[in-house]
C-alpha cells in the first residue's frame, strides 16, 4: 500500500487518489466511514420493524444489552491504569464489540483507533458468529426454567402508517440527541422507508443484493489489508478478543437481567429470553431467544417477540457507538 492508514493522522487525499494503489483507493470507503453506513443501508431494506412498534417497551430491552459496551469501556481504562497501555479511544473500539455490530464496530473503530481495525473487525464478526454457542449458557445460568417456560401473546397488527413514520422519527430524534450517530442510524432507517414505501422495489432490491454485496467485499478487503503483523501479532489482539468476549457476554448478561425485571413488573407475562436479543446480531439472536425458550416449552413461539428487541439493539449499537465519538472525539 502507498500510505499505512492505520498510523497516519493526516492522509494527504489528493496524493492517494493520484498515485494510490487499488487497496489505497478502497480504504478510503473505511476511512471516510463510507462503507459501514452503505452496510446499514442494506440492513435497513431488510429490517422490519413491526414487533419494535407493537412493543415499544423493546427499547428498553435494547438499550440494556448495550451495557456490555460500558461495562467493557470502563474495563479497559481500569486495565489501562494497572499498566495495560490502552488509550481512552482504543478502550472505546475495543467495547463496541460488546454490541455484535460489526460495521458499527468498523465505524467507530476507522475514526478512533484505526491501528487496532483488523483485530477488532475479526472480534466483532466472530463474536457475532458464535452468538449461538455463547449466548444460550448464559441465558440458561440466569433465568429459571419457569421465566423460560412462559408463553407471551400475539402482538398487535402494526399499521402502514406507523411503519412509514417509525424511521422518520427516529433519524430526527438520534440526529438532534447523538448526531454522531446520524450517518449509521439515517442511511439505516433510510433502507428501511424505501422498503416500508412499496415503491422503491428496484432500489429495495440493488440495496439487499448487489448493493450489500459489492461493499461487503470491498470493507472484508480493505479491512483484512490493515491487518498488518506489528498490529495484528501482538498480545494487544489477545486482549482485544478477550475484552470483546467479555463485553458481550455482558451485554447478553444485562439484556437477560432487565428481561427478568420486566417479567416481574409486568406480573409474568413477559419471557426474559427476548432480552438476551438485544444484542445487534439480527436475526441470529432472536433466533437463539427462541430456540431456547422452545427447548424449555415446545409450543412456545417467541422469535417476532425477540425480534423487537434484536432490531432494537441495531439502533442501540449506532447511537453507543455515537456517544463514544461525541465524548472522544475523532
Amino acid at each position: 500500500m502507498l500510505v499505512n492508514f492505520t498510523k497516519e493522522t493526516s492522509l494527504d487525499y489528493g496524493r492517494v487518489l493520484h498515485d494510490g494503489g487499488l487497496l489505497d483507493l478502497l480504504y478510503l470507503g473505511v476511512k471516510l466511514q463510507i462503507f459501514p453506513p452503505l452496510i446499514f443501508l442494506g440492513i435497513g431494506t431488510m429490517t422490519d420493524f413491526g414487533p419494535l412498534i407493537a412493543n415499544p417497551k423493546s427499547f428498553l430491552l435494547g438499550a440494556a444489552a448495550q451495557g456490555g459496551i460500558f461495562f467493557t469501556f470502563v474495563g479497559a481504562c481500569v486495565l489501562n491504569f494497572l499498566g495495560a497501555d490502552f488509550s481512552l479511544k482504543e478502550a472505546a473500539s475495543i467495547a463496541i464489540i460488546g454490541g455484535a455490530d460489526g460495521p458499527t464496530a468498523i465505524f467507530l473503530t476507522s475514526k478512533l483507533a484505526p491501528q487496532l481495525l483488523g483485530s477488532i473487525a475479526v472480534a466483532a464478526y466472530s463474536y457475532m458468529a458464535l452468538v449461538p454457542v455463547i449466548q444460550p449458557p448464559i441465558m440458561k445460568l440466569l433465568t429459571t426454567e419457569k421465566e423460560r417456560s412462559v408463553k407471551m401473546g400475539q402482538l398487535r397488527e402494526v399499521s402502514k402508517i406507523e411503519k412509514v413514520v417509525f424511521p422518520i422519527a427516529v433519524t430526527v430524534i438520534v440526529s438532534l440527541i447523538v448526531p454522531s450517530a446520524a450517518a449509521l442510524v439515517g442511511m439505516l432507517m433510510l433502507g428501511n422507508l424505501l422498503k416500508e414505501s412499496g415503491v422503491c422495489d428496484r432500489l429495495v432490491k440493488t440495496a439487499q443484493n448487489e448493493l450489500m454485496n459489492i461493499v461487503t467485499i470491498f470493507l472484508g478487503v480493505t479491512v483484512g489489508a490493515t491487518a498488518v503483523a506489528d498490529n495484528f501479532l501482538s498480545w494487544k489482539t489477545l486482549f482485544i478478543i478477550a475484552l470483546g468476549l467479555i463485553a458481550f457476554c455482558i451485554g447478553t448478561a444485562c439484556g437477560v437481567l432487565l428481561g427478568k425485571l420486566m417479567y416481574l413488573i409486568s406480573g409474568k407475562k413477559i419471557n426474559p429470553l427476548i432480552g438476551s436479543a438485544g444484542v445487534s446480531a439480527v436475526p441470529m439472536a432472536a433466533r437463539v431467544s427462541q430456540k431456547v425458550g422452545q427447548e424449555t416449552n415446545p409450543s412456545n413461539f417467541l422469535l417476532m417477540h425477540a425480534m423487537g428487541p434484536n432490531v432494537a439493539g441495531v439502533i442501540g449499537s449506532a447511537v453507543a457507538a455515537g456517544v463514544l465519538l461525541s465524548v472522544l472525539g475523532g
